[in-house]
């Protein structure tokens, strides 16, 4: 084989060489760039597990009731104040 193309079929081996160390460079850096939104994914979960949490805890009845009566001095209507309404009444 002649000099020019041993020189050309060694260029060409370096390339590659180069795009193959490249590409392992890119799956690496994808890899970790997933383990890395899979995490942050587990963490918003958590955090949305604890909100609903949260809110059930904030919505419950009683302490609707609780802070009604202390907070905003509102107390349940008396049987004189509560009127029925009944289907067909005029």
């Amino acid at each position: 084989m002649s000099n020019r193309t041993i020189l050309s079929l060694v260029s060409l081996l370096m390339v590659c060489a180069l795009l193959l160390v490249n590409s392992q460079f890119q799956a690496r850096r994808l890899f970790i760039e997933l383990e890395r939104s899979q995490l942050r994914q587990k963490e918003l979960e958590t955090e949305w597990s604890q909100l609903q949490l949260d809110q059930s805890m904030l919505a419950k009845h009683a302490r609707v009731d609780t802070l009604a009566r202390t907070s905003l001095g509102m107390s349940s209507p008396g049987a004189g104040k509560t009127q029925y309404l009944t289907a067909g009444a005029k």
